[in-house]
């Protein structure tokens, strides 16, 4: 079996209009920002589920999927794990829900909360600049907090994954009230959300 990834454009899905309904669009962000923003019609299995047992997920898939995400990069580790568990035909929207958002394609949601991408970005922030404060104020050797931030930094960028959006993911606030599980998707199948 043949498995390939294409890069599917925020322009092209905008594209097909009421047809996009057809599509299965598969949105890995955390449930969280899943609640906050949605694509009509898309399906929430957060990748960190999903990586849980990729083959089980591929086999439940139809013949092409779209996975979404914030700005694709999640969409891609996820693509690159159905692939190697089988799956036939995966596509990645290219610049994730945000890039969808700024062509003028429908987004849905309630609750806003920050992007994954923010939160890090936070967290990396206020690590560097306690490091770099304790180090002037507390003992020279709280320098290698920011070192080691700057060093995972570097790490998420050249392997194109990142630890620190991993547990991020797993707070409390990152969680919606109905949280999806690899559980419930082998025994519901995808379930979309509403189109209205």
């Amino acid at each position: 079996m043949s498995m390939t990834i294409t890069q599917y454009t925020a322009e092209d899905l905008r594209a097909l209009g009421n047809g996009i309904e057809q599509l299965t669009l598969l949105d890995v962000r955390t449930s969280a920002e899943f609640e906050a923003a949605y694509i009509a019609g898309s399906h929430n299995l957060p990748l960190d589920q999903l990586q849980k047992d990729p083959s089980a997920v591929a086999a439940l898939l139809p013949e092409d999927v779209i996975l979404v995400c914030q700005s694709g990069a999640r969409a891609g580790q996820a693509a690159q794990a159905l692939a190697e568990a089988g799956a036939p035909h995966i596509s990645v929207l290219n610049g994730g829900i945000i890039a969808y958002q700024k062509c003028g394609g429908n987004v849905l949601g309630g609750q806003q909360r920050w992007a994954m991408e923010r939160q890090v970005r936070m967290v990396a922030g206020t690590l560097v600049l306690g490091g770099l404060v304790a180090a002037r104020f507390v003992h020279p050797k709280m320098a290698y907090l920011s070192a080691g931030v700057g060093g995972g930094l570097m790490f998420a960028a050249a392997s194109n994954t990142c630890a620190m959006a991993s547990a991020l993911s797993r707070m409390p606030w990152n969680k919606a009230k109905a949280d999806p599980t690899l559980e419930a998707f082998f025994r519901n199948g995808p379930v979309a959300m509403p189109t209205d």
